[in-house]
């Protein structure tokens, strides 16, 4: 064994010493020699013949060093080396080509690699926490497609006395916490979490302790109420102080003791929320005051569950006990047994299914337009390999009497194919490095784009590099080695040693083995004409969807949000301190119009409720509480009756606006303006207007069924508004002189926030934006690279054929017909790739239906269109070639070989 060892470490130290010990080699040979020698002359041998005879006992020298770098040398390892060495250098020689394959590679790759990083972290990296795999999302079957994910407090609280099943189970609700700062309220990203949250994650604090269940019980535990600080908010808040932990935080007006701090690679359950503050989950009555979602109980569908299993048990066993216990939970929280009987018929239980990656809704909005991203990424990475494949293809084609040469001489065809495969290699791992340092930049910027319309706080994805990432360029890596290297150099390493030494460049035989490369650059036609078609689809869809309107008019609109439920005035104080904010928002410059309403359009906030007319069924509605002059604000058509006015309050009868939907499907055909309508409770409203419709859930839907209720006659306490003001100029100023106004009005309120109507507009069509802005960016990308392709075969053939042409132009072929001959090989596989494409495109383009507005996948204009812009761009790729191939002499032609 340890001879071994010398002899392998002895062979790595000779790939880093070759001269040393090729010198060594000499010297020890010449040392043998010599001593032979002197033998044979002490012998009495003649000099002459003492010479002849050492060398006819040593032979050839050059034979000897090869037999003993045999000895001591890796050959695989040397032939590696030397053919990367040679692959470098034919790289460098063919900068164009070198340049092209790179860049295409760079852009699969790092596509590829950057939608893959979002996929990992939406929807395949598991929590950071031990143990993650033993963690299980809990839901609810309520025999919908969808399985339901928000729990009630009295259902989450039953199962969380299930110590049989697990270890423990537990739930949280992401919100924004309202913290008294040093000179007014701050919004915080911040988490309600059970006292079994910290536990089943099990991740120890950085200082101090996490929250138990002894916290979470109404009124905290006998210490108080207490929080979990992060370590940015530990950093930022209290500059990293170890007197943090006892400090006391007003949350919402209410005093907490900061009793842990987590460390900043604690993410929580969901991964895609980054919370700074961590309160028990029986404070919620006391941050959502006065209207506390724990009060309502069953009624209020808010907290995600999870649970980390017990040890033993296993998934099948959780569903196995929870399928018997749902309806006896159901009795014993639900006091309705009407709503009990109905969700018996609809055989309701609870679930249990994975969660090693934790929860997050996130993840139902965004699969589908990853997938589909991922799916175009692929296309253009097999698109890439294949126009590279093709490229060097034709570049081996050319070197073909130089490989049967080698192969002449003695080299195996395995050797030339590694070789061949050693420059593909090449290729794919410097396209992938590029590849990986975009993709982050890629990544993030996808990211941000797609969390634009995002309304929760502290919402945040993680597009770091991990090794999983990793691990997929890397076979990115491989695979792109084999499909772009392994068939060319197969290919130009087959057939008939004396053709290709006798052909040459004539190649007249060879071309007829010239399979490969049509169906190649056929299949990257085809390819690039379904990303084409797909990209013209999503675009057309974004557009119609852009242009087909909201119902109101967002431009020179401005939002101003005004969080007033954590100060002291209520009812009628309240609503005086907004009409005190409007009239100081209406003096500003450039302001033409200032309302409120609770809800703004398209931000995903939906409050509904059962309306009809006397004596009919119930019709659901969507409703908003506005202000006077609204309407007005948001360039929503008034088309009969009267505007609220500041004087619509309780004691002069209740009144509401509907839309034209919603007065069709209460009034039908009758005119709605004067007559009632009875809402919940029995509530009798007076209709005093109809108006326009408007989209307010997200611009794919129709504009639902709506009612709009006046703020002056609402029963909350301490609603929010939103200021909505109509600009006619610049929208800057005005954030500033908001600020001030309510630092001067309402000092003790968060900093107000402005936003444009037209952003959040945009906001709404984020994720169509991106397809299609993406499928847009890679159908471009297709077309340029199948036209590099194009071009760079038929470029290469014609070089081969330049003797042919020479001949042919000398026996009289005109150069338009030269021309014609050169165009033809590419219209033929231009053809044939268009008409292959096309049909897979047709039949393809079905899944991306569910992504297309007002636009059917078999779009005659866009069927038609792609074809022409692909014909288009392989036209002026064939015909450069073409042109150069017209202008060869005939005498310099017959004469090249």
């Amino acid at each position: 064994m340890p001879a071994l060892i010398h002899e392998i470490l002895g062979r790595f130290k000779s790939l880093f010493r070759k001269r040393r010990m090729d010198r060594e080699m000499a010297e020890e040979l010449a040392f043998h020699q010599a001593m032979m020698r002197d033998k044979l002359l002490h012998q009495g041998v003649p000099p002459p013949e003492a010479d002849r005879s050492v060398r006819r006992t040593f032979g050839n020298e050059h034979r000897w060093h090869e037999r003993l770098r045999e000895l001591w040398q890796f050959r695989t390892i040397e032939n590696l080396l030397r053919d990367i060495t040679f692959s470098t250098r034919l790289l460098r020689k063919s900068p164009g080509f070198t340049v092209i394959a790179l860049l295409t590679i760079t852009l699969g790759v790092g596509a590829n690699t950057a939608v893959f990083s979002l996929i990992d972290s939406l929807l395949l990296r598991p929590l950071p926490v031990s143990q993650s795999d033993r963690l299980v999302v809990l839901g609810m079957d309520q025999g919908r497609p969808q399985t339901g994910y928000s729990f009630p407090e009295p259902f989450f609280r039953a199962l969380e006395k299930r110590h049989d099943l697990f270890d423990p189970a537990f739930s949280f609700f992401f919100t924004e916490l309202q913290v008294r700062g040093r000179s007014s309220n701050e919004k915080i990203p911040g988490a309600l979490v059970s006292g079994g949250y910290f536990t089943a994650l099990r991740t120890a604090p950085l200082a101090g302790r996490y929250i138990t269940p002894q916290d979470d019980v109404i009124g905290g535990s006998p210490n108080g109420l207490a929080v979990v600080i992060s370590e940015g908010f530990w950093q930022r808040w209290f500059n990293r102080s170890p007197t943090a932990i006892g400090s006391k935080l007003e949350i919402a007006h209410t005093t907490f003791t900061v009793v842990g701090i987590m460390p900043k690679q604690f993410i929580g359950a969901d991964p895609t929320t980054r919370p700074e503050l961590f309160l028990p989950l029986s404070s919620e009555n006391f941050i959502n005051a006065p209207e506390s979602l724990t009060k309502v109980g069953y009624h209020a569908w808010w907290m995600n569950t999870m649970a980390r299993l017990k040890d033993g048990v296993t998934l099948d066993q959780v569903n196995a006990a929870l399928a018997p216990a749902s309806l006896p939970i159901l009795h014993e929280t639900v006091p309705d047994a009407g709503w009990v009987t109905r969700a018996e018929k609809d055989h309701f239980h609870f679930t249990a299914e994975p969660g090693a990656t934790g929860f997050t809704y996130m993840r139902f909005g965004f699969r589908k337009p990853l997938v589909a991203l991922f799916s175009m990424c692929g296309g253009i990475l097999l698109l890439a390999c294949l126009n590279l494949a093709s490229l060097l293809t034709a570049r081996g084609a050319a070197r073909e009497r130089e490989l049967a040469t080698r192969l002449a001489m003695g080299a195996t065809r395995r050797r030339l194919v590694q070789q061949l495969l050693v420059e593909s290699l090449l290729i794919a791992v410097f396209g992938t490095a590029l590849g990986l340092t975009i993709a982050p930049v890629a990544s993030q910027a996808l990211a941000v784009t797609l969390l634009a319309g995002e309304t929760r706080p502290g919402t945040f994805i993680d597009t770091s590099l991990d090794l999983r990432v990793l691990g997929f360029a890397a076979l990115v890596a491989i695979v792109s080695t084999m499909l772009v290297g392994l068939l060319p150099a197969l290919h130009a390493t087959s057939g008939n040693l004396n053709e290709h030494i006798k052909d040459g460049q004539h190649a007249s035989t060879a071309r007829r083995r010239q399979i490969l490369q049509p169906i190649m650059l056929a299949s990257e036609v085809g390819l690039a004409l379904i990303l084409v078609i797909g990209a013209a689809l999503l675009a057309s869809s974004l557009f119609r969807l852009s242009t087909s309107g909201a119902g109101f008019n967002p431009k020179g609109v401005v939002n101003i949000s005004f969080d007033t439920d954590k100060q002291a005035l209520e009812g009628d104080a309240l609503l005086g301190l907004y009409r005190q904010l409007g009239e100081g928002l209406a003096h500003q410059p450039g302001v033409k119009t200032v309302a409120f309403a609770r809800i703004v359009p398209l931000t995903h906030s939906v409050w509904d409720d059962e309306y009809s007319r006397p004596g009919s069924a119930a019709h659901g509605l969507d409703l908003n509480a506005v202000s006077p002059t609204y309407f007005e604000a948001m360039g929503i058509p008034l088309f009969s009756g009267r505007d609220f006015q500041w004087t619509d309050v309780k004691s002069s009868g209740l009144k509401i606006i509907l839309n034209q939907a919603a007065a069709k499907l209460i009034f039908e055909d009758q005119n709605p303006v004067g007559r009632h309508v009875v809402g919940p409770d029995k509530t009798d409203l007076e209709v005093i207007a109809v108006v326009g419709d408007a989209k307010y859930e997200d611009m794919r839907t129709l504009a639902p069924a709506a009612g709009y209720l006046p703020i002056t006659q609402m029963n909350d306490k301490r609603p929010s508004y939103n200021a909505v003001v109509k600009l006619a100029g610049p929208a800057a100023p005005l954030a500033d002189a908001a600020r001030a106004l309510a630092a001067k009005i309402a000092p003790e309120i968060p900093t107000p926030v402005m936003t444009t109507m037209q952003g959040v507009v945009d906001d709404s069509l984020s994720t169509e934006r991106v397809m299609a802005l993406l499928s847009v960016f890679f159908a471009l990308c297709a077309l340029l690279v199948t036209g590099i392709g194009l071009y760079g075969t038929l470029a290469y053939s014609t070089a081969r054929r330049t003797s042919e042409i020479g001949i042919r132009m000398a026996l009289g072929a005109k150069r338009s017909g030269v021309v014609a001959l050169v165009l033809r090989h590419n219209a033929a596989v231009t053809g044939f790739g268009m008409a292959a494409g096309l049909v897979t495109a047709i039949l393809a383009t079905k899944a991306l239906s569910s992504f297309l507005y007002e636009i059917s996948p078999r779009d005659p204009w866009v069927i038609i269109g792609s074809p022409v812009a692909l014909i288009v761009i392989a036209t002026v790729a064939s015909l450069m070639p073409a042109l150069r191939a017209a202008r060869i002499e005939p005498i310099q032609a017959i004469r090249c070989e």
